[in-house]
């Protein structure tokens, strides 16, 4: 990790209370890419297990990790912290998580303009070849504009 997205990754990863909450820790950051991981955590099933079987993890708990790293892989292509909202997002389920599993998000912006990033990422849950879900989406930037 540069020197630079060192702080803001910190920063990220500390302060906001829904990467908090959900235990979402740091995996890995490149010039327009970003990597979370999701612990997989009793507080996260959607699905309880039977007999001692581990749950499912909430897709809504994914949907989170896939909007934050996101927004984290455009702040890594931008090189610094830029205020975003997250425009559109779309979670393509392709099958549950493996229970008891982490999950990865990856993020990658493919296109970044003065107002808006694109972006495009996959959660898995140790094979990015066999994804979790895939995740197209869009951030505007709110103040401080790319110029």
């Amino acid at each position: 990790m540069t020197p630079i997205l060192k702080p803001v990754v910190d920063s990220f990863l500390r302060f906001l209370p829904h990467v908090k909450a959900l235990g979402i820790g740091f995996h890995g950051i490149g010039d327009n890419w970003a990597e979370l991981a999701l612990p997989y955590a009793e507080h996260l099933v959607a699905y309880p297990g039977d007999d001692g079987v581990p749950g499912i993890i909430a897709s809504g708990a994914i949907f989170s990790l896939m909007d934050s790293v996101g927004g984290m892989a455009v702040v890594a292509k931008s090189k610094r912290m830029v205020r975003q909202a997250t425009l559109d997002l779309r979670i393509d389920y392709l099958r549950p998580a493996e229970p008891g599993k982490t999950v990865i998000g990856r993020a990658e912006v493919t296109k970044l303009t003065r107002a808006v990033a694109f972006v495009k990422g996959i959660a898995h849950d140790g094979d990015p070849d066999d994804p979790v879900a895939l995740m197209t989406a869009s951030y505007m930037f709110t103040a401080g504009a790319k110029s």
